[in-house]
């Protein structure tokens, strides 16, 4: 199914640049995600197979237990499997509406330091937004990420599950 379409490589290459151009993506954050503007994040690297997205330890992130409040790292893994469904659903014809449908969170260590979140899902993600394309059926999309420290161990792990649809012509 999948190798009868492709993508618009200028598409996926435009933003792979404006999202790791750190004055871009601060501007866009600005306005389309103040809090995620507020909090530092940045995405440190974006392929087609996956998305790192880091968000430091400082003041405004932190909670009264001297770690990063939960929804900051929540934020931060969100955007690393977001950043990978819109580099896939930018400027699609026909235009793919998308939606994080579940979330779920696992705290394994106190988040002190920055915290950096991987999501490996961009196959997954693309397979599901041609299904979504051909079929005009909703899909689910599962996908997960691993939050680490700067010494490599494993902070927090989350998953969201994010439901698409190819809207209507």
């Amino acid at each position: 199914m999948s190798s009868e379409y492709t993508f618009n490589p200028q598409h996926i290459e435009y933003l792979q640049k404006a999202f790791k151009n750190n004055l871009k993506f601060k501007l866009l954050l600005f306005k389309i995600l103040p809090m995620g503007f507020l909090s530092g994040m940045k995405i440190e690297e974006l392929t087609e197979e996956k998305c790192v997205v880091s968000v430091p330890y400082k003041r405004l992130n932190k909670n009264p237990f001297r770690s990063t409040f939960w929804a900051v790292l929540g934020m931060a893994a969100e955007m690393s499997s977001g950043a990978l469904m819109t580099m896939y659903t930018y400027k699609q014809k026909p235009s793919i509406s998308m939606l994080v449908a579940n979330c779920k969170g696992e705290f394994v260590k106190k988040a002190t330091d920055v915290t950096t979140f991987t999501c490996e899902d961009g196959k997954l993600i693309r397979e599901k937004i041609i299904e979504a394309i051909q079929t005009n059926e909703g899909q689910t999309i599962p996908t997960k990420m691993t939050g680490r420290n700067k010494a490599g161990e494993v902070v927090a792990l989350f998953e969201f599950t994010w439901t698409i649809k190819a809207r209507k012509k």
